[in-house]
């Protein structure tokens, strides 16, 4: 028996290390019945047996909050398994030990890379012989001289040869290892979905920029990396530089701030294929330099890399612009959902900002099944939060800004990005309706909301402390964009409101009565304290957009109120030309405010704006993911001078959550879509839209065309009902199966 450890190399190098070990199978036990590898790393590790991959999984174990828990990963190598057998490793720098957060830190979590492996060999007699990282290892290095998630990879295939992961290797003038003291309670099993190769793009457009650089334009902002096959004088190097945009018709690197985002492949003289699997990149374009000859532009495809997370949701409709904005969402979750859901993948940042999943969970949760990758983020929301001075949610997960010389403080309580701790759960609980999922996240939603609680002043009004509010309200200046024309008082307020009833709400589901109590006089009096100071005469406080959105949604409203603030709301839209007034607290929710108040016409007409600031202008610019500003894009084709610009952020996107309900139609009347309301609501001149999606129960799916007259088709899920509410007719309860109407 053996008991694996980390290890590392004695003498390591900025290269990649490689680690291995071979053995023999025991003697007299029979064939081997079963054979399951289980790794881990400080850093990311890949993983090969007998030179067979273990697995098809990249960066792995992927990032979490590692002073508490780092996953194990496990897979089935029975087929690799021989009489001898070699293990072997590398490790990468990922988030463990590569540059991380906006402070130009590098190695926050640790100095030192290290792997674990454990192969467990099982034979037909029963007896089990198990092999794993210790002592006796051998440690050397390879082709990869460099890696880093934020900087790229540098791989010189002169150096590459994989006899080392194969028996019969001579091992002797590699490096010895040594222990890493790690306590075996942080490796915990994996239960949020690896990352993977998801899908492919070819070369669209090859040119020469003003400046003579070769570019190459891949037709869509995407998350990976480049695989290059390429053949040329050994020793020469190709460089490819990755941006998301042009500026200047060259390649846009400033928004990267210190990423340099670029891989270096030296050629051997051969055949050479390179893909840098230790890091990735979020672009669209790449610069190419040193290519020998004329570039093939089938010798570079784009390979899409984030969380395999099933897609689940559909939509659609007859107009091309709404369905390139849907498309949009699509692509900045996929890019964002990897390994922890970030802000955006590209600049020196890439961190699991709170407030950005707060408002997009409805959202993503109806595009995919992210129920295990969000629950598993949740764990580490809860243990940072255990962690932070005055015990309240930290505004990124993983709280790296714990070891950064940031210069932003740990700021306590906040909303809406503190709020996640109860809006990400109750998504989950709606979604897909797992009772199990909100009792995991119960501590983590009480706690936020009792910190909230300490911070309130005396008449339930939440006055105090740092807040985002409106973050990136379009009139805020490019260098300030949380000068929000909403006050932060205000949204935070409203913000708490909704939180303390969705946690006795959660309560109520549990069974936990004397909490459900406490929580609902809590949304009470902060209710009170709201109305009181912040209401009068119908008017919300500061008359901005924002406030009457969350004021409506979140129901805080008096019954007189809610009509006068939805029609007030309704002025201020048609003011400012339904052009988008609201940043990230308020644009969730403003297209709900006025439709559920009447104003359907003018949520269309908001929706389908192209002017900026709206959700179209960057499609009508040519986005292909949702951007951070509304404005990251100036009309003259150059970007937006503020410091904080990414073209791939999906807070914004959340607008897709209100295309899934009230354009397609498909919502949930109970948790996990036991009951599913269809109320397409047609408008804004489209004659059709279509929305599926794979619930918990089986497919639901509607179909409404409206030239000439309103017709749907509705697909309810078996064991499950749908009631059919359309605008100036009676509700309808629709049985399993398909209906047309």
């Amino acid at each position: 028996m053996t008991k694996a450890m980390m290890i590392a190399p004695d003498h390591p190098a900025e290269a990649a290390p490689l680690l291995r070990r071979e053995f023999t199978l025991d003697p007299g036990h029979g064939p081997v019945d079963s054979a399951i590898l289980r790794t881990s790393a400080q850093g990311v590790i890949e993983a090969w047996v007998n030179g067979i991959p273990s697995s098809d999984e990249l960066l792995a174990p992927g990032w979490t909050s590692y002073e508490w828990r780092v996953r194990l990963v496990e897979h089935d190598v029975t087929t690799a398994v021989a009489e001898r057998t070699v293990v072997a490793l590398r490790l990468g720098n990922g988030w463990y030990r590569g540059w991380l957060g906006f402070t130009g830190q590098r190695a926050v979590y640790g100095d030192e890379r290290a792997g674990y492996a454990e192969l467990e060999i099982r034979f037909a007699d029963g007896h089990v012989q198990r092999v794993g990282t210790d002592e006796s290892w051998r440690a050397g290095t390879g082709e990869v001289l460099a890696d880093d998630l934020y900087n790229g990879e540098t791989i010189d295939a002169r150096l590459r040869d994989r006899s080392w992961q194969r028996p019969g290797f001579d091992d002797a003038q590699w490096d010895a290892v040594h222990a890493v003291d790690v306590d075996p309670g942080r490796l915990v099993p994996r239960t949020s979905p690896p990352v993977r190769r998801l899908g492919e793009r070819a070369v669209e457009r090859v040119w020469t920029s003003p400046s003579g650089r070769t570019l190459v334009d891949f037709g869509q902002n995407l998350v990976g990396f480049v695989r290059v096959r390429v053949s040329g004088p050994a020793g020469s190097e190709i460089v490819l530089r990755h941006a998301e945009v042009l500026e200047g018709d060259e390649l846009g690197t400033r928004p990267l701030r210190r990423a340099e985002a670029t891989d270096r492949f030296v050629l051997s003289g051969g055949d050479d294929v390179f893909e840098p699997t230790l890091t990735f990149h979020g672009f669209r374009y790449a610069e190419v330099t040193g290519w020998p000859g004329e570039l093939d532009p089938e010798a570079l495809t784009a390979v899409v890399v984030g969380s395999d997370i099933r897609p689940t949701g559909t939509f659609a409709c007859s107009d091309a612009l709404l369905n390139q904005l849907h498309s949009n969402v699509v692509w900045g979750m996929k890019g964002n959902f990897l390994s922890v859901p970030t802000d955006c993948p590209q600049r020196d940042e890439r961190l699991g900002w709170t407030g950005d999943l707060a408002v997009f969970a409805p959202t993503a949760a109806f595009l995919g099944d992210v129920e295990g990758f969000l629950a598993d983020w949740l764990i580490d929301a809860e243990l940072e939060r255990q962690a932070t001075p005055l015990r309240t949610v930290p505004v990124v997960v993983p709280n790296v800004m714990k070891h950064l010389e940031t210069g932003f403080p740990e700021p306590g309580a906040t909303a809406v990005w503190g709020d996640a701790a109860v809006w990400v759960p109750w998504a989950l609980w709606t979604a897909y309706g797992h009772e199990q999922t909100l009792r995991d996240a119960y501590p983590l939603m009480t706690a936020h909301v009792r910190s909230v609680e300490a911070a309130l002043a005396p008449d339930g009004a939440w006055d105090s402390g740092f807040q985002f509010g409106d973050w990136l309200d379009p009139d805020a200046p490019a260098d300030d964009p949380g000068k929000s024309k909403a006050p932060a008082e205000v949204v935070a307020t409203a913000s708490a409101y909704r939180s303390a009833g969705l946690v006795a709400g959660a309560a109520a589901v549990l069974g936990a009565e004397s909490d459900a109590a406490e929580f609902r006089a809590l949304r009470d009096r902060i209710g009170v304290g709201f109305r009181t100071r912040y209401v009068h005469d119908g008017r919300v406080e500061s008359d901005s957009a924002t406030v009457y959105a969350l004021a409506i949604v979140f129901g805080i409203l008096d019954d007189a109120d809610v009509q006068r603030a939805g029609d007030r709301l309704a002025e201020l839209v048609r003011e400012a030309g339904h052009r988008i007034s609201t940043g990230f607290a308020g644009t969730p929710f403003i297209l709900d405010a006025l439709t559920s108040t009447g104003h359907l016409d003018d949520a269309y007409a908001l929706l389908l704006q192209r002017e900026v600031p709206s959700w179209l202008y960057p499609v009508t610019m040519g986005a292909t993911t949702i951007w951070e500003r509304w404005d990251s894009m100036l009309p003259d084709g150059s970007v937006n001078p503020g410091e904080m610009t990414s073209f791939n952020h999906y807070a914004f996107g959340a607008v897709a959550d209100w295309m899934h309900r009230s354009i397609g139609g498909i919502a949930p009347l109970d948790p996990g879509y036991r009951r599913i309301l269809v109320a397409p609501q047609p408008g804004g001149g489209l004659t059709w839209a279509e929305a599926s999606l794979e619930t918990p129960h089986g497919r639901a799916a509607v179909r409404w065309d409206a030239d000439p007259e309103l017709r749907l088709r509705v697909e309810v899920p078996a064991g499950v009902e749908a009631v059919l509410r359309l605008p100036g007719r009676a509700d309808e309860t629709l049985a399993s199966g398909i209906h047309h109407r």
